[in-house]
């Protein structure tokens, strides 16, 4: 599997979008993130990051005839046995909104002393004749005692790195040190040649 020049970022949230295509940006990747292609909605029902990201990149390949890239991002906390972990986007319920999923894990957190967490990132690159790459990136941070800064998105706010929340350093900045960037760095190594086999 080589660089694709077309490119699916499979996700419905246009943040993510705009955080994918600036990384990859920096990375030097020339690949055109294609934006009005469609692809059905997926249900994440498998139990792992690297399962989620597989079956979205899938679906949306499959679904398009492009290269897809999609990820699964869970924040491990842990005060929380690793929760919420791969139902970190549905934390508070099925729907529920960035800021209820923060509340709910603020609420959890209220008498723990021992903050610490990380985000953890599986990203698949899938090609729609069944090549599948997967890479991982980590952050490792702490949870705040509330929010703080008004970039980012998600957990953004209460994820602390070197003293600030992801959300009160600059878009950029975020960019280059977070769990999504890494995954990307990694996936950009594997597709310039590691010696590993695409996954069948």
């Amino acid at each position: 599997m080589i660089i694709p020049s077309r490119l699916v970022v499979a996700t419905k949230n246009p943040d993510k979008v705009r955080e994918v295509e600036a990384v990859l940006r920096r990375l030097g990747v020339e690949a055109e993130i294609v934006r009005d292609a469609t692809w059905p909605d997926v249900d994440e029902t498998e139990l792992t990051l690297e399962g989620n990201a597989i079956l979205k990149a899938r679906a949306a390949a499959n679904a398009t005839g492009i290269a897809a890239l999609a990820d699964d991002t869970g924040l491990e906390v842990a005060a929380l046995d690793g929760r919420p972990g791969v139902r970190t986007a549905r934390y508070a319920g099925p729907d529920a909104t960035y800021e209820e999923n923060v509340a709910e894990l603020l609420a959890e957190l209220a008498d723990v002393a021992d903050r610490r967490a990380r985000f953890r990132t599986v990203v698949a690159l899938a090609e729609p004749q069944g090549a599948i790459r997967i890479a991982e990136g980590v952050l490792e941070g702490s949870i705040a005692r509330r929010p703080r800064g008004s970039e980012g998105f998600g957990y953004d706010p209460v994820f602390i790195v070197d003293g600030r929340t992801l959300a009160e350093m600059p878009p950029e900045e975020k960019n280059r040190i977070s769990h999504r960037a890494r995954a990307l760095e990694a996936m950009a190594r594997l597709l310039k040649g590691d010696g590993r086999d695409p996954r069948p």
